[in-house]
């Protein structure tokens, strides 16, 4: 199958397009803010309509056949090259292994115990082990563009992160080295030890300030408007773009059929949400879906603006940040998401072309989004916390009567569970201050138990030592004998 490793002709005209004052600018430089209206952008391209004149069903045949590629530019998020940047080279592009994340359906043990079917979509099975992966492809592979196109010879890439962000910004900024150096501004004490651990060991220089994520944020978006940065968070219209993979991807998994699917996302700066129904919408208009599959949105009680938006009259709507609370949900603990506005738009659009109930957002406690990830995992997954809180949501849309039966649930595991066992250890200890409002229960708590003791191991002798081990393991578990 030659054709699959064949680079697509089609290039775009690609432009920002701010969602405040519907201005347009040019790509040729890096905006993250509007500058007559200090709005948020999305990126459209302006010569979309010519991709419309090729049959949905032809679209899904070039991706099909795509999926069998050796060609490493389109192995990852780039395999959908005309609906994601069609102007970058094939040279520029930069593929880590990104993407084509499984999704995974659940055991027949837990559907039964949720009472629904349901499928985690494992994106902490990316390279820097988060969904922040295919946003960091496509934003790197169009800052290489750009430094092949003007020429510079330094720059500084810099975000705000409460772990993930900062894990990929590090890897693809140490993966394609000069001229690019990276800075990750993270908040002081808000960051697992795991997740610390990924831009110290990419050689990102790391710098850490009291407070939470937006306070973080605020800095990022001062130098960025100040200073010659380019910024990596979700203000950045091309993260947005990569992130709009994962719609793609689900949408091929499940043959293009997305009819009686429900899509479960958390939401922190609700640049996945935004990412995601994007991308189910230019595969509506392409005709290359018949149906778009409903979407849940999901933010803890500690961390709900969103959340709070809508649950207001849809005629009154206002929309006021929050001062977040400790999450278990670290990714998600954002008070004032940059990617609202982005959120507001599409989320109108999605309605009008998929009804009143294509989108919701529920809301959840923090005791149900740990015990959720508990949950899950001990039924086979590998979902971080925020898997867990889509998990959670699950939950709580069955009883707030949003699920139908026979629906199939697809959940968003964003990172992979390990980089969050400080807080499985913290539940399993009893560990959790009483700001997170969460009572371990005793017969979740998996903690280890000593077999023997040192100093009795060290009374026997060896033989004596294993007998009386192995007898002390079939006392603990009641094993029978042959």
């Amino acid at each position: 199958m030659r054709e699959a490793n064949v680079f697509p002709t089609y290039r775009g005209e690609m432009e920002y397009v701010c969602l405040g004052c519907q201005a347009r600018y040019p790509i040729d430089e890096l905006h993250y803010t509007c500058p007559s209206c200090k709005g948020v952008f999305l990126l459209e391209d302006t010569r979309f309509p010519e991709l419309e004149k090729t049959p949905g069903s032809a679209w899904r045949d070039i991706f099909d056949v795509r999926a069998a590629t050796k060609n490493s530019a389109l192995r990852g998020i780039f395999r959908f090259y005309e609906l994601m940047a069609p102007v970058v080279a094939e040279e520029h592009i930069v593929y880590l292994g990104e993407g084509n994340t499984p999704v995974t359906r659940s055991s027949t043990a837990l559907e039964r115990l949720v009472g629904q079917s349901m499928a985690f979509k494992n994106d902490g099975q990316n390279p820097s082990a988060s969904f922040k992966d295919r946003g960091m492809a496509c934003a790197y592979s169009y800052l290489r563009h750009l430094v092949a196109k003007h020429g510079w010879d330094n720059v500084l890439t810099i975000c705000a992160s409460t772990g993930d962000t900062s894990a990929a910004a590090a890897l693809y900024a140490a993966y394609v080295g000069e001229p690019l150096t990276s800075v990750v501004l993270l908040p002081q004490g808000k960051v697992t030890a795991q997740q610390l651990s990924q831009p110290l060991g990419s050689g990102a220089k790391v710098l850490e300030i009291p407070g939470v994520f937006d306070d973080c944020m605020k800095v990022v978006e001062y130098l960025a408007d100040h200073y010659r940065v380019a910024l990596l968070n979700s203000k950045n219209a091309w993260r947005i773009l990569g992130q709009e993979s994962y719609a793609f991807e689900v949408a091929q998994w499940y043959d293009w059929d997305l009819r009686g699917k429900v899509i479960f996302v958390p939401i922190g700066n609700a640049g996945n949400i935004t990412a995601i129904m994007s991308g189910f919408l230019k595969l509506l208009r392409l005709g290359i879906i018949e149906a778009l599959p409903r979407i849940i949105g999901v933010q803890s009680e500690h961390a709900d603006p969103v959340f709070r938006y809508y649950a207001q009259d849809p005629g009154h709507r206002r929309f006021e940040a929050v001062k977040v609370r400790p999450s278990v949900a670290q990714a998600a603990m954002i008070g004032n998401p940059v990617s609202f506005p982005r959120v507001a738009f599409l989320a109108e659009q999605y309605q009008k072309l998929g009804g009143a109930g294509s989108f919701a957002v529920v809301q959840v406690s923090e005791q149900r989004i740990i015990e959720s990830m508990l949950l899950a995992n001990r039924h086979g997954h590998i979902a971080c916390t925020q898997g867990g809180e889509c998990l959670a949501g699950l939950f709580k849309a069955k009883e707030l009567g949003l699920m139908e039966e026979g629906e199939l649930a697809v959940l968003d595991a964003t990172a992979h569970a390990l980089k969050f066992a400080g807080f499985q250890d913290m539940y399993f200890h009893d560990g959790f201050g009483p700001e997170f409002e969460i009572t371990p229960d005793r017969k979740l708590a998996n903690v280890p138990r000593l077999v023997i003791d040192q100093q009795e191991k060290e009374r026997l002798s060896e033989d004596a030592f294993t007998v009386q081990a192995a007898q002390n393991v079939v006392g603990i578990l009641g094993l029978d004998k042959k």
